[in-house]
């Protein structure tokens, strides 16, 4: 089929150019304003004229000054976002267990995936002003689980830790981008590759090449799961939407990744 049907990037048909290519469709369009990584932010209306006038010609404003944002500190205070070091802090405290080494990231290698640390609540009868805690989110893909750590960041304690199975919560950038590695090096990828080459004229070999986003996969909302995805829910298993960087879209929406197992799944 590739042989016969040839891509016409430039056609538009129902306000998007569709192109395809084995397994895999590129939309050779950019969307309006950008939709990608790398590209500069959406125009914004200027207006002209002397106050009271509208619409009359008048000099070009001058270039707006941003005021300088404060220093962040090495700790917040009540409920404050939780700074740079105070993240640090947390997720080194989190990852204290011995138990730690044992467990496994997205990329299969030690130690879980990093998944969030977030500023706890207070806990009831603290006031705002009390003790700052951060909750530190990891998933271990050796086992399957979500670990969620309460650590005190006065204190240094971990004051709860939880592990939970059947648990997915949204994907994390590292976990996309080690999907998105896997679908290149799978055959399932060979449609991929050949679509970025017609709309680049360059060969795909690397994430960093694309944007890319998505998010869990999620059997429930399914109509035909096939089988090799039917743990997807115990397993953590993303589907991915990617383009070329300031360039055309790439339909990877047709492949599911199942982190746990490494494998990619064609489905619809």
């Amino acid at each position: 089929m590739y042989e016969i049907v040839r891509r016409h990037l430039g056609k538009v048909v129902a306000g998007a150019a569709m192109a395809v290519t084995g397994t895999a469709v590129a939309v050779a369009v950019t969307l309006p304003g950008s939709a990608g990584a790398d590209e500069g932010p959406r125009g914004t209306a200027a207006a002209t004229g002397t106050p009271g006038k509208a619409g009359t010609d008048g000099p070009a404003p001058g270039p707006a000054a941003l005021a300088a944002a404060p220093p962040e500190g090495a700790k917040g205070v009540g409920t404050d976002p939780l700074t740079d070091d105070e993240l640090k802090r947390a997720e080194a405290l989190a990852l204290t267990p011995p138990t730690a080494s044992a467990q496994r990231n997205a990329e299969g290698g030690r130690g879980p995936q990093r998944l969030g640390t977030e500023l706890a609540d207070p806990e009831p009868g603290e006031s705002a002003g009390g003790p700052r805690r951060a909750r530190v989110r990891f998933y271990d893909y050796g086992r399957d689980e979500l670990i969620t750590r309460t650590v005190d960041l006065d204190t240094g304690k971990v004051e709860a830790s939880g592990a939970q199975r059947g648990v997915q919560p949204s994907a994390h950038p590292e976990e996309l981008r080690a999907a998105l590695r896997l679908i290149l090096d799978s055959p399932l990828g060979k449609g991929v590759k050949e679509d970025y080459q017609d709309a680049t004229g360059k060969e795909l070999t690397t994430p960093d090449q694309l944007w890319f986003n998505g998010d869990v996969y999620r059997t429930y909302r399914e109509k035909n799961v096939p089988e090799p995805l039917a743990k997807c829910g115990e397993h953590r298993c993303l589907r991915l939407v990617t383009k070329v960087l300031n360039g055309a879209w790439i339909d990877t929406r047709g492949l599911v990744v199942d982190l746990s197992a490494r494998t990619v799944t064609r489905v619809g």
